[in-house]
């Protein structure tokens, strides 16, 4: 039998991107992403920008609070609360998936 290749990754969730790529990534300038930082709505480890590092779940809220923000014309604040609500839904509904299968 031939030998298969091993493939060596990482999973999403330990990827970290710098300010620079999440904005590449979710279309938003790094005053956007500075600004949510700044009021409290995204939550980077590091004190400076050069510092900031983002997981998959930060990728997924930028990239829902600026569509909630587009698409219904909501303030930031909203818009982040919004996120907070459909995070703590999804959160809730894995748990009780794990209590109840079926």
């Amino acid at each position: 039998m031939p030998e298969q290749p091993v493939l060596i990754g990482a999973p999403l969730d330990d990827a970290c991107l710098t300010l620079e790529q999440l904005c590449s990534a979710c279309a938003v300038t790094p005053e956007w992403v500075c600004s949510h930082v700044l009021e409290g709505r995204l939550h980077p480890p590091g004190d400076r920008p050069s510092q900031w590092r983002f997981g998959s779940g930060e990728l997924t809220r930028v990239r829902q609070i600026r569509r909630l923000e587009i698409a219904f014309d909501a303030e930031p604040e909203l818009a982040a609360l919004v996120a907070d609500v459909l995070e703590e839904l999804d959160r809730l509904r894995a748990q009780l998936r794990r209590i109840s299968p079926g």
